[in-house]
């Protein structure tokens, strides 16, 4: 995950995760609420269904989408 970026994007794979560019800084959970609105709006999901499961704090986080295969959240990688 890369905060304070120009733009809300997913940018591509690297090192087997998801790279993800977030406007919000990460401050009191500002770029995790982030990250939770693009997956959910980019995967036509609910806020609440899209968990942070691990890395609160830490750039690598662990992500839970539910109702959602995970071919479709491949599909978002460019």
């Amino acid at each position: 995950m890369a905060p304070r970026s120009s733009r809300d994007a997913i940018l591509g794979v690297h090192d087997g995760a998801m790279k993800v560019a977030l406007t919000a800084p990460p401050v009191e959970g500002e770029a995790n609420a982030a990250l939770v609105a693009l997956l959910a709006k980019k995967l036509g999901v609910a806020k609440r269904d899209v968990v942070l499961l691990r890395g609160e704090t830490s750039r690598a986080k662990r992500v839970e989408v539910r109702g959602v295969a995970a071919d479709a959240v491949r599909a978002l990688v460019p």
